[in-house]
């Protein structure tokens, strides 16, 4: 079953520090929004593989955005 990790604040991908085919747990930090000049941690919410990342690196991003697939 398929899950995907959203965005859950606006702003720019500074970077993704997970890869496709990557285990990932609760909590692992997957990607880090640039926020007003301000870095917050997305956090994977759920235990899975990294199937599908879908941003890169300066992507803007809104709320709920999709931003990684896990199976």
């Amino acid at each position: 079953m398929e899950k995907t990790i959203n965005a859950h604040m606006p702003g720019l991908v500074a970077r993704v520090v997970v890869k496709e085919g990557e285990s990932v747990v609760k909590g692992q930090e997957v990607a880090v929004i640039n926020c007003m000049k301000t870095e917050l941690s997305v956090e994977s919410p759920y235990d899975g593989t990294v199937k599908k990342i879908l941003v890169a690196e300066w992507d803007e991003m809104e709320v709920d955005k999709p931003m990684i697939i896990l199976e």
